[in-house]
């Protein structure tokens, strides 16, 4: 005979569905809420720019009529000196930092990478790349991204590799010291002593154990490449003035600041969001991922 359930047996069960799907859901969220936070505002940012040339006007098109208008339904960030709607001239400057962001992180990471696992593994090559590594970030990072831009034509990609030389001693660092406690593991020792190559060796035991720190200091690095990009645009010697990015918007509002202070503070804003989320989100990966720090939460 089988056993037909009740109405209230079935009742529980459709209500225990959403209660244990909401709770799947949940988990994650409440045991790693930066994570959550800073994913979730930098997939609203980088969204927005992505969908910029669909969703606002023309960034380059002047209106002389329309200028400086404050925020209205007409222009929700107001206008700048020539008319043209800071709306489309914000998120499209989302695009350029976004792009050199993410660039420069990744750039940095590869390089430093490659450099951090010879230097930490092979001691002739520590001893020559990490005085060229000092050098380098003896020199500040925006005079030295300045130098570069002068010697040549102010472009992005000229940005973003001004940007990556001061940021790649920083990663090769990082992956040096954590291929240095790696290699005097026991473990490690014995492979060595087992006639392990140094080529298996590097990418199956040395290199897994990178990634995690690697990560969290690319997050890092984007957020300063950011920085930097929008610093040297307001002081000239970052994109061109035609292309519209944060820091030139922010450069050509200063002069209007008492009578238009939208011009400066609206695109700051946005900036200052977009590091927020990308540091938010290395906080996060740093706490997950480091198995001290795991341990704790």
């Amino acid at each position: 005979m089988v056993a037909v359930p009740s109405d209230t047996a079935l009742a529980s069960g459709t209500d225990e569905a959403p209660r244990s799907l909401a709770q799947r859901i949940w988990t994650p969220i409440r045991r790693n809420p930066t994570i959550f936070a800073g994913a979730l505002l930098l997939t609203i940012l980088v969204s927005l720019a992505i969908l910029a040339p669909w969703i606002s006007p023309d960034p380059l098109k002047q209106n002389t009529i329309n200028r400086l208008r404050p925020p209205s339904e007409k222009f929700w960030f107001g206008t700048d000196q020539f008319g043209r709607d800071n709306f489309a001239r914000t998120l499209h400057g989302a695009r350029v930092s976004l792009i050199v962001g993410i660039t420069v992180a990744a750039i940095s990471a590869v390089i430093g990478l490659a450099l951090g696992i010879l230097c930490g593994y092979f001691r002739r090559v520590d001893a020559i790349v990490m005085r060229i590594m000092d050098g380098i970030m003896a020199i500040p990072s925006i005079l030295l991204a300045i130098a570069l831009i002068t010697l040549t034509r102010p472009g992005l990609g000229i940005v973003i590799v001004a940007i990556v030389i001061p940021e790649v001693p920083r990663v090769v660092r990082v992956v040096r010291s954590v291929v240095l406690s790696i290699r005097a593991q026991p473990y490690i020792e014995s492979a060595i002593a087992g006639g392990t190559k140094g080529f298996k060796l590097l990418v199956r035991h040395i290199l897994p154990n990178t990634l995690a720190p690697l990560i969290v200091q690319a997050t890092f690095i984007c957020a300063a490449g950011m920085l930097i990009e929008a610093g040297l645009s307001f002081l000239g010697a970052g994109v061109p003035l035609e292309i519209p990015s944060w820091g030139n918007i922010i450069a050509q509002g200063r002069s209007f600041f008492l009578r238009a202070p939208w011009c400066i503070f609206i695109p700051g804003a946005f900036l200052a969001l977009t590091v927020l989320a990308v540091n938010l989100l290395g906080d996060g990966l740093r706490d997950r991922l480091d198995p001290r720090l795991a341990r704790r939460m």
